[in-house]
């Protein structure tokens, strides 16, 4: 991993292949091996850079309160630092409102959007205060209770629960409480939507236990032109359980 030091932290980063520049953003509470599998499928087509969120993987983090704009500044910053003026941008699940805050905050940096079990909606009231209980859950017993409730809602794959409970359990507690809060207070994107007039690309799981297929299919009802990729008996990890699908569906941002 290559480092930079931007915006108060010190921010990882890995770079494969050439072409269209891609940026790949990993979900809560992973980093950046959730793409390991599709890179060798994508390496030949995209310039890929792929990130640690701050604080997640070999990526510092804050003390102090962040929000998915921020996450967003890191990546323009990561951008600059890599001179590349437009790019294509995809996230994974909260990776994704990054994603999205970033198309938001720079529409003419973006090349296309990739939302791969995400969505677009804020929170709820009830879904935001049950983050803010995680985030006090995390401060005063650690993450052991968040990887216990998340494991078996990534998929129903085994050897892949494994996979996402290592990675959750080496991930700093700091990080899951910066990204808990700033998942919470996350702009509703759907204003955004009507707007975009790029290549977007949706890839879910129809049996994703975390956020369900219908977010994907509201959004494809506001971006008419946006590409669907529903696969089948996959989960919230389809870039773990549906390798091929899931990059086959990225290339429509090359």
């Amino acid at each position: 991993m290559e480092k930079i030091n931007i915006n108060g932290i010190e921010l990882a980063y890995a770079r494969h292949g050439k072409g269209t520049p891609l940026v790949l953003l990993h979900g809560f509470p992973l980093d950046h091996h959730t793409w390991d599998e599709v890179i060798p499928l994508l390496e030949n087509t995209f310039k890929l850079i792929i990130p640690d969120l701050r604080g997640f993987g070999e990526s510092t983090t804050v003390d102090e309160t962040y929000t998915m704009d921020d996450l967003a500044l890191d990546i323009a910053g990561l951008l600059d630092h890599l001179e590349i003026g437009k790019t294509a941008i995809a996230g994974h699940s909260m990776g994704g409102y990054a994603a999205l805050a970033f198309a938001r905050l720079y529409p003419k940096r973006v090349s296309g959007l990739g939302l791969i079990s995400s969505q677009a909606l804020a929170d709820p009231l009830e879904r935001k205060e049950g983050r803010y209980n995680s985030a006090k859950d995390v401060a005063e017993k650690g993450i052991g209770g968040v990887v216990d409730a998340m494991t078996t809602k990534f998929t129903p794959d085994e050897q892949l629960q494994e996979f996402a409970r290592k990675t959750m359990e080496r991930q700093d507690p700091d990080a899951y409480i910066g990204a808990l809060k700033a998942m919470a207070e996350r702009l509703d994107s759907i204003p955004l939507l009507a707007s975009i007039d790029y290549t977007v690309v949706l890839i879910h799981g129809n049996a994703d236990a975390l956020i369900p297929v219908d977010r994907a299919h509201e959004i494809k009802s506001i971006i008419h032109h946006a590409h669907l990729v529903e696969i089948n008996n996959a989960g919230h990890l389809p870039m773990l359980e549906a390798v091929q699908e899931t990059a086959d569906g990225l290339k429509y941002l090359a």
